[in-house]
């Protein structure tokens, strides 16, 4: 593993994007998908270590009171060294930095199976729990 510096930018290139998006196992999305779900992002971060992209982690939201994380992936070879929980950090601080004294924003995300714990150290709740429901989700394939 290369035991260089991690550094962390505000943005994505869309190829760094797509491999990462591949080493998580996600679903293949088309470069015009990437390039603008990057662009309409509302905070992206990548953590790049001797040039290469190695985590990264998105915000989406509605720019009022809705912030969702996602793409939150760090390479398998890179875990362990903080950089996930950075990640995390760095998102937090945007997404707080939106709001005004007496606003508030509802953060969410969408836990992989077994990352809940990692999500809860940044105040997020396993759902469903009490009147929370269940987050759920679907993968839509269009062909004409």
């Amino acid at each position: 593993m290369d035991k260089q510096e991690i550094k962390f930018k505000n943005k994505i290139a869309p190829d760094d994007y797509m491999r990462l998006r591949r080493a998580a196992d996600w679903n293949e999305i088309s470069r015009r998908q990437a390039k603008a779900g990057l662009k309409n992002s509302v905070c992206a971060l990548s953590a790049v270590c001797g040039g290469k992209t190695v985590g990264m982690a998105r915000v989406v939201g509605d720019g009022g009171y809705v912030a969702l994380i996602v793409d939150v992936v760090v390479l398998p070879e890179y875990r362990g060294r903080g950089i996930g929980t950075k990640l995390m950090e760095l998102l937090m601080e945007r997404v707080c930095d939106t709001v005004r004294d007496g606003e508030g924003i509802m953060a969410q995300l969408m836990a992989a199976r077994g990352r809940e714990g990692f999500y809860g150290r940044f105040g997020f709740t396993a759902r469903p729990s009490g009147s929370l429901g269940s987050g759920m989700s679907q993968w839509i394939e269009v062909s004409r």
